[in-house]
């Protein structure tokens, strides 16, 4: 089936949990459940009793994956858990996480990642013909760990953290520890959270915290790691930190109920949190300040989108509605549609309400535009329900550079505004206005300071360095 999803795709997320007198695998259950949006193609769970880790991975959906009698054979008080949209390897069980290794001493560690790693060539010659058995970036990140624990999983994860280039945020496991790191850079978030009877968790995104019943302590800072065990929770860094957090996740990625810390970004000064709700709602605003025009309705393209188009509406003072009808249930599927319904893609997954679009000048407010090969018949569907004029609205800057840490927008020429000017791009798609939201305003609804952002798929300024082969490959890799 063709992806409905034609512009940047999820990535993916990470759980983890370490409580004595719990459920562990129902709480990774449904942190992986809150977790579900971030990667839709495998789910798995791997738990620990203190002297065994099993393991137990499928490819599907959270809820598919895992019943009662299933989660009931998974026993034990730490755990790790991962839902996976593929990148780098293919979208089959071996690459599905958290991964597993066995180290040289006979024990065992699991893991789970979240990102995408540079420059991984050198790291897999070290590892011989191991490293050329790898097929994604996280196995070559547990067979290294796994190679290194001979003293401890702990020693082992700084002296290979050390050594990697790229954006991650890792759970990882041995038969009695649980731990959880982060780049130096932070590009993919990573919180920490306190169970009310005790226990921690560390999670993607809060509202995994928030369906276990968590506590948000504070994020895992850029270059930490902490360590879990029965002796508590403690940190050690084994980098210095240089805060930049993918912007993305405000615009699109992150679920709205996600709370982030704002602020400079610096390590010990995230105590300001910030919904990512009130982020996009204020992008709307600002992007009603700067693209104002004459309408009847401000809808939003759902779901991603809801929070700006109210943002934009209240700034505009032009009423606000749903006027289309998201199917919840489209997702991975592997019978393959007719020709007909091909052609019909976007109707797959949106329905307009004829009855609010018909005569009427619409605001359509969306997160971005990637390839435009939604955009376009979304435009269409809304002028053959009856809209008057369609006027496009987008809460972030142009695409115009791919992404290297880990969220899939294809190659530079497949970027529709890395080859044609907005004008060209509003003909493309066929609205009657197109306007983007400043890249100052983006950063600004954040309140997080530019400098501890990154933006590069707008800007093209990478804060960690990627090679050459990677920006002229015919496919980019993003994510694990």
């Amino acid at each position: 089936m063709p992806d409905l999803r034609t512009g940047a795709r999820d990535e993916c997320g990470v759980f983890a949990v370490y409580a004595r007198g719990e459920d562990i695998a129902k709480l990774c259950y449904y942190g992986l459940y809150a977790l579900q949006h971030r990667g839709q193609e495998s789910a798995g769970i791997a738990v620990s009793d203190g002297r065994h880790i099993l393991v137990t991975k499928e490819m599907g959906l959270v809820a598919q994956v895992f019943d009662e009698s299933r989660l009931a054979g998974l026993d034990g008080h730490l755990g790790i858990g991962h839902v996976r949209y593929s990148t780098t390897g293919a979208s089959t069980w071996d690459n599905a996480q958290p991964a597993f290794k066995v180290t040289p001493s006979g024990g065992a560690i699991a893991l789970g990642h979240n990102g995408n790693l540079v420059a991984t060539g050198e790291l897999a010659a070290d590892l011989g013909d191991a490293g050329q058995r790898c097929t994604s970036d996280s196995e070559l990140l547990t067979t290294l760990l796994a190679r290194d624990a001979a003293t401890s999983l702990e020693d082992s994860i700084v002296q290979v953290a050390s050594r990697l280039r790229g954006a991650f945020s890792v759970v990882a496991m041995d038969e009695s520890t649980m731990f959880g790191f982060r780049d130096p850079h932070g590009v993919r978030p990573l919180v920490i959270g306190r169970l009310p009877r005790g226990g921690y968790v560390l999670a993607s995104e809060t509202c995994a915290l928030d369906i276990v019943g968590a506590h948000l302590l504070r994020e895992v800072e850029p270059g930490e790691i902490v360590i879990v065990d029965d002796g508590g929770l403690r940190s050690r860094r084994y980098a210095e930190a240089t805060p930049s957090l993918c912007v993305f996740e405000y615009v699109y990625l992150a679920r709205p109920d996600h709370r982030a810390a704002a602020g400079d970004g610096s390590p010990g000064t995230g105590t300001a949190v910030t919904s990512v709700y009130a982020a996009r709602h204020r992008m709307g605003e600002l992007l009603a300040g700067e693209a104002a025009v004459e309408a009847d309705l401000v809808i939003p393209v759902p779901d991603s989108s809801s929070a700006a188009a109210a943002g934009y509406a209240r700034a505009s003072g032009i009423p606000y509605a749903e006027a289309l009808v998201k199917n919840r249930y489209v997702g991975r599927t592997f019978i393959q549609p007719s020709q007909s319904v091909r052609e019909l893609g976007i109707r797959l997954k949106y329905n307009p309400l004829r009855d609010m679009i018909e005569g009427r000048r619409l605001v359509v407010v969306d997160d971005s535009i990637v390839r435009g090969n939604t955009s376009r018949p979304l435009v269409a569907m809304l002028r053959q329900s009856g809209a008057s004029e369609v006027h496009l609205r987008i809460t972030s800057p142009p695409v115009r550079h791919p992404c290297f840490y880990g969220v899939d927008m294809g190659t530079r020429a497949e970027l529709i505004a890395s080859g044609l000017s907005i004008e060209e791009i509003r003909d493309f798609v066929g609205a009657d206005s197109l306007a983007y939201l400043s890249l100052d305003a983006m950063v600004t609804a954040t309140g997080r300071a530019k400098a501890t952002l990154c933006r590069a798929c707008f800007d093209g300024e990478y804060p960690i360095p990627v090679p050459l082969a990677q920006h002229e490959g015919t496919r980019v890799p993003a994510g694990s």
